[in-house]
């Protein structure tokens, strides 16, 4: 019997597992084996494509990429207990941007599981007794598994809460014995779920529309909450001459290759004064985060017509003169129908959208010095299809959540939760969704030893991804944060591995790039080799040096404290 050969062929929860991801056309699991998930690798393993990471919380952060990036469910597979705990960092990011992912975490025998929960432990090994709990602040939704015959309909439940809108990731906790005693032919039917959608607010939409109608300066503000309406956006934005502008997570839902896109540059003064000027403002599927308001500091136009699915959300952090509540496709293409058929815009205003759409991206290209010819660079050398992940570092920060064209918002992926380390993994899980283009991870030195070992993970997948590490031995960004407030210099100088020596020992291609001339090459090879790549660029030897960035982070003063007191 060869080692791939299943030592019997008994069928169990790994199967009915299989079944539900087969009728979702989900062929990818990420995840870590373990002896409280055994069934359900195996099974995954065998039928469909099992991805080793090396911790949970990574495993979580792979299926978050593979769901951005496919527009399908990401699945990850993890342990009870201390597993679970691992990945529930990563569930954060994923509740946080609304992803698609199915958790799957084991649970001790389900005989040992006190009712009415939470009790007692009874020191059963790997028991966390207020695991649910847990599972329930991180998910949007969470389930346990108490019945084998309940396991496709508890998976299918979870599934269609994850696809309803606002979306966001479950968590499903399956005791060990119920994986291995669950079979696909003892499944109770699965009910099927209805049409979730309400019904649109008409008079809502004719008032928003007659807003827009008599507006003669328009913006659009585009959030994630607009991510399946480009075509709604783009013919609305020509009928009204609109400028849009973007949050991070809204960028490429229309390509910001459009001269009306002017994208996340909403605090720069150029369009401060395009917002004071402008006269209404119709903001989509955004919740005007601080980090990208100044804190909410930054004065929009008194008309803000708001669209949202969420209804907490209209009006929340910026006052709404018209709400509506829906999604956004299908709202803004009733407002669309009822705007006259030769309403059109001024073309002085869309003249004038474009000249600071090109003068704020010069202004920062000009900032960054030596990083520009990066950023040109890159977008020279990827597929418009290949995911940008980029972690939590100066260059994403400064120019690449900005300045890097994005032409299709699935190939956006960054950790909107803004934590440290989750770049790489999330990057092999785009170029598992799509394997036929390259994939490009931005990362620093500081969020790259995270999650170090995840190295290893991308050299077992052999997947196609390119690891651009920015070095400047440290946590560059605080650096720059201590430096500007005053602070002691604490905590941001790290050791640095050799990263030329660490790719070897994976057997990844390396390349080092120092000073000008050099990036362009070092990407061209690096798409060309279709494995993985491991480009180090030399923060020190950038040339022009660039200026430096700082995190929009508030830091309160004494005497402005007192002044509120």
């Amino acid at each position: 019997m060869s080692a791939q050969q299943p030592a019997n062929d008994r069928r169990t929860g790994g199967d009915v597992l299989v079944e539900v991801m087969r009728r979702h056309g989900i062929t990818t699991a990420f995840g870590v084996v373990s002896i409280h998930n055994l069934p359900l690798v195996e099974a995954v393993d065998r039928d469909l494509t099992f991805v080793e990471m090396r911790h949970e919380a990574a495993a979580v952060n792979a299926a978050d990429g593979y769901a951005r990036a496919s527009g399908n469910i990401g699945v990850a597979l993890t342990s009870t207990g201390t597993g679970a705990g691992n990945a529930a960092g990563s569930m954060v990011e994923a509740l946080t941007a609304g992803s698609r992912v199915l958790h799957i975490t084991g649970q001790i025998e389900s005989e040992y599981l006190a009712p009415g929960r939470p009790a007692p432990s009874r020191g059963v090994i790997h028991e966390f007794p207020r695991q649910p709990e847990m599972l329930a602040a991180v998910s949007a939704h969470s389930t346990t598994i108490v019945d084998a015959k309940d396991v496709a309909a508890e998976l299918e439940s979870a599934i269609a809460k994850i696809r309803t809108a606002p979306h966001g990731p479950a968590s499903v906790e399956w005791p060990t014995d119920l994986q291995y005693l669950a079979a696909p032919e003892s499944q109770r039917p699965v009910d099927p779920v209805g049409d979730t959608r309400t019904d649109l607010d008409e008079t809502a939409i004719g008032h928003a529309a007659d807003l827009l109608r008599n507006a003669q300066r328009p913006l659009i503000w585009l959030g994630g909450g607009a991510a399946d309406a480009g075509d709604e956006i783009t013919q609305l934005a020509r009928r009204l001459g609109a400028g849009i502008l973007t949050s991070n997570s809204g960028r490429g839902i229309v390509p910001e290759s459009d001269e009306l896109v002017i994208g996340n540059f909403a605090t720069t003064p150029a369009v401060r004064e395009l917002l004071a000027d402008s006269d209404l403002l119709l903001a989509v599927g955004t919740h005007f985060r601080s980090n990208e308001t100044a804190s909410y500091s930054l004065k929009l136009p008194q008309t803000i017509v708001q669209v949202d699915i969420e209804p907490t959300t209209i009006g929340r952090v910026y006052p709404a003169t018209a709400g509506i509540v829906g999604d956004a496709a299908r709202v803004l293409d009733r407002i669309v129908e009822n705007l006259p058929a030769d309403h059109r815009s001024s073309s002085e205003w869309t003249d004038r959208v474009t000249e600071v759409r090109d003068r704020v991206r010069a202004d920062l290209t000009a900032y960054i010095g030596g990083y520009a010819e990066i950023c040109t660079a890159i977008r020279d050398a990827l597929p418009a299809r290949s995911v940008i992940a980029r972690d939590v570092t100066i260059p994403s920060s400064q120019w690449g959540n900005r300045l890097l064209p994005i032409l299709d918002r699935a190939t956006n992926i960054f950790p909107l939760g803004g934590g440290i380390g989750q770049g790489l993994a999330m990057g092999i899980g785009a170029a598992h969704a799509r394997p036929d283009v390259p994939t490009l991870v931005m990362v620093g030195d500081g969020g790259l030893a995270v999650h170090l070992g995840e190295l290893a993970s991308l050299a077992g997948a052999d997947a196609h991804v390119i690891v651009l590490v920015f070095n400047d031995g440290g946590y560059g960004v605080l650096r720059n944060m201590q430096e500007k407030n005053g602070f002691r210099r604490s905590g941001v100088d790290l050791h640095t591995p050799r990263f030329d020596l660490l790719a070897a020992s994976m057997d990844i291609r390396y390349q080092l790039v120092q000073g000008p001339g050099a990036i362009g090459d070092a990407l061209a090879a690096a798409v060309a080799h279709t494995g993985p790549s491991f480009i180090e660029v030399d923060v020190e030897a950038l040339d022009p040096a660039p200026g430096p960035f700082v995190p929009p982070v508030h830091v309160p003063t004494a005497d402005k404290h007192e002044a509120r007191s």
